[in-house]
């Protein structure tokens, strides 16, 4: 009777880190929760738009422009871009870094989606910090019923 002999592996085991901040933990853990979170204020933005009063055909600039006056929506609309954004660019970054090879590519396409995220957090936190529900010169009957006739 022979004895079979297992091959040795092609890399030797290496013990997990101990120190230092283990960014893949926290953002596998940011992907769970944001979901969550992300779940509801989606299901919320939908409900508000598209179910609840008229339905889409409601939805107009005085609309928005009703529920931008509200501090609630903007905080509401706030975490929606702001967790979505970052959920979304946590989950391409986590798709380059399993499929792009090459270092460099891989650095060029990290910075893409880095650029790509703060321009757009960006200029979406500035449209809804600056969006003006009254503003001027705007016709009186596309202005919504709380801002005062010109």
């Amino acid at each position: 009777m022979s004895t079979e002999t297992i091959p040795t592996p092609r890399s030797s085991y290496a013990p997990p880190r101990t120190r230092g901040v283990n960014w893949e933990k926290w953002g596998w853990m940011y992907m769970r929760i944001s979901g969550l979170f992300l779940v509801i204020l989606i299901f919320g933005h939908l409900f508000v738009n598209l179910v609840a009063g008229d339905g889409v055909r409601a939805i107009d600039f005085a609309f928005v422009a009703g529920k931008y006056s509200t501090p609630f929506w903007k905080v509401w609309d706030f975490a929606m871009l702001w967790l979505a954004l970052i959920h979304g660019a946590n989950g391409m970054r986590t798709l380059v870094n399993d499929y792009a090879r090459k270092p460099l590519l891989r650095r060029v396409f990290l910075v893409a989606i880095l650029v790509s995220t703060i321009l757009l957090i960006l200029l979406g936190s500035l449209v809804i910090t600056t969006f003006d529900p009254c503003p001027a010169g705007m016709a009186a009957s596309a202005l919504p019923s709380f801002c005062p006739a010109p």
